[in-house]
């Protein structure tokens, strides 16, 4: 059997014999022939479907954008020129089936959410379409109380929770609590786990979609960035939805928000917001120093303490790779080279700042006219201090109606707000270079302003929120929202 495998036709064999030879062997090299061809064709397909994908994003963005931008070329650091063009897309497919009915589910979906009020946005907004992927109901997930922040506020005394049911209903069928007549009936309380960061649609079809049918109620944990970032059109659009249409704050804390927006308003008819994250645990957590001395290395270095599996850095290395939040006197010294005047307006959003007065006064003195939601709201403000999550619900407002957003380092606020901004018309949003800007500053008393200036204006090219920085993948959704972005026809 098969001894003569690799062996050349016998030429003195029957004719019908060399015939069957040949005619195997020809066969054998059709199919090898062929197998190439499909290979190659192949390639070919995946390769133009690449580029033509590259083509339609080119298109997309292509009729707005010069085809060079020079590095000298002004830009007007208060809106984009090419914003108009764009707008906010999330409506329902015409493929996209209605929300299944309690009745006919696969179960219940319960959801824990993480971290502070941003983070845990981005929870909510996955469990709704992870409730989709599984056809289930989602129960309003339950927030986080436990975290640093220690905010015991629950979903409906920082969201709209009538509105968050009713404007998602057409998608998912979400209950405020699971009947008492079904918890009554289930023989086991609903089942815990925790899906791994960043799971696949199919995570959730194989692993969490068993247990939902067998046990009719499922628990999802520490509920933070557990699904995958890319997902098809359909369900990014409805994360978008829930995003920027869905989740709408409480009256209580939307009229104050609206109230020190008018406020900023009244002052000047365009105003800067500065998120800024400068708290001693953001510090320590960066393992950046900041010229403190030995004080400051000694009570960051017992805060860093609380993480037990945090590397040893170099603070020079970490600046040098742009992993260093902006002290508050480097993000002054970046807008006022960007262009903005010193009697600009200025609302900055923070929670306690490392050093104090003494930090901020640097900012303070390039930008006087500086103001905080403490400033502006006065007593009414009471009500929410013993609240972190509502106090930085306020602090996205009157980001979020800014005519330019600025961030010290890309936390969960500034990439949230980012992309809402770019959803709600690509509305100015800068976002340091921090590491082309680290070695500026660390030259900036070698060089005359203008210079400065100069070498500021180029290392933000790219980073202030035009249209063009958008591209398919890029990227977390909650800040490049790209499925989500339409393009209005040209005039």
């Amino acid at each position: 059997m098969g001894s003569g495998a690799g062996k050349k036709p016998d030429l003195h064999k029957p004719k019908q014999q060399r015939s069957a030879s040949c005619g195997c062997a020809q066969r054998k090299g059709r199919s090898v022939l062929c197998g190439s061809m499909l290979f190659a064709l192949g390639l070919v397909s995946l390769l133009t479907g690449q580029i033509a994908a590259d083509l339609e994003w080119s298109r997309f963005r292509g009729l707005w954008r010069p085809k060079r931008i020079s590095h000298y070329e002004p830009i007007d650091i208060w809106k984009s020129k090419y914003s108009n063009f764009y707008y906010g897309c999330s409506d329902r497919g015409p493929n996209f089936s209605s929300a299944v009915h309690e009745n006919r589910s696969n179960g219940y979906l319960l959801i824990a959410t993480s971290g502070g009020l941003n983070q845990q946005r981005t929870g909510i907004t996955d469990a709704v379409v992870v409730a989709r992927i599984l056809n289930a109901v989602l129960v309003v997930p339950e927030l986080d109380h436990h975290s640093f922040w220690k905010d015991d506020s629950d979903f409906a005394d920082i969201f709209d929770v009538d509105w968050f049911i009713s404007s998602l209903s057409k998608d998912v069928t979400i209950l405020k609590r699971i009947p008492d007549k079904v918890m009554r009936s289930m023989e086991k309380p609903p089942y815990t786990m925790r899906p791994p960061r960043k799971s696949m649609p199919d995570y959730y079809i194989d692993q969490v979609l068993p247990i939902l049918l067998r046990r009719r109620a499922v628990q999802l944990t520490k509920f933070d960035y557990r699904l995958a970032n890319r997902l098809d059109d359909d369900l990014q659009k409805l994360r978008c939805h829930v995003n920027f249409h869905a989740l709408r704050f409480t009256n209580s804390i939307q009229s104050l928000g609206q109230k020190l927006v008018q406020a900023m308003r009244k002052m000047s008819s365009r105003y800067i917001a500065i998120h800024l994250r400068f708290e001693p645990d953001m510090l320590a957590f960066s393992g950046c120093y900041y010229g403190g001395g030995e004080k400051e290395r000694t009570e960051l270095g017992e805060i860093r303490k609380r993480w037990a599996t945090l590397p040893d850095l170099r603070s020079e290395d970490e600046r040098s790779r742009g992993k260093c939040p902006l002290t508050p006197h480097e993000v002054g010294l970046m807008l006022r080279a960007l262009g903005f005047a010193n009697d600009t307006y200025v609302y900055v959003a923070s929670g306690e700042i490392y050093g104090g007065e003494k930090s901020l006064q640097p900012l303070r003195d390039l930008f006087p006219n500086f103001y905080t939601k403490e400033v502006l709201a006065g007593n009414d403000l009471e009500p929410f201090l013993p609240f972190s999550s509502r106090l930085a619900a306020i602090d996205y407002i009157v980001c979020d109606e800014s005519d330019v957003f600025v961030a010290n380092n890309n936390g969960n606020m500034a990439k949230i707000l980012a992309g809402r901004r770019r959803y709600m018309g690509h509305k100015r949003t800068i976002r340091p270079n921090a590491k082309k800007l680290s070695s500026i500053f660390k030259a900036r008393n070698s060089m005359d302003w203008e210079t400065f200036s100069r070498r500021v204006k180029a290392a933000e090219r790219g980073f202030m929120g035009e249209p063009y920085e958008m591209r398919p993948g890029r990227g977390d959704l909650h800040e490049y929202p790209s499925p989500c972005i339409c393009q209005r026809p040209a005039p």
